[in-house]
């Protein structure tokens, strides 16, 4: 279930990322009053919390095919 969930907040950090690329709109700053605003900071916390724990899969992977 971790694992799902820290796959599901690091596409929404990909998507966001996208858009600040692409579109220059960081839309969770939008969402929750700017970058620098606590709501914003916890979701980028989780979403680089969310990258060590998906970091994980390679390790799998390779576990799998020896």
């Amino acid at each position: 279930m971790l694992r799902k969930i820290a796959l599901a907040l690091l596409i929404i950090g990909g998507l966001n990322w996208g858009a600040i690329g692409l579109l220059q709109f960081d839309a969770v700053a939008w969402i929750f009053g700017g970058q620098t605003a606590l709501l914003s900071r916890i979701v980028y916390g989780l979403v680089g919390v969310s990258a060590l724990v998906c970091f994980s899969f390679f390790m799998d992977d390779d576990r799998a095919h020896d």
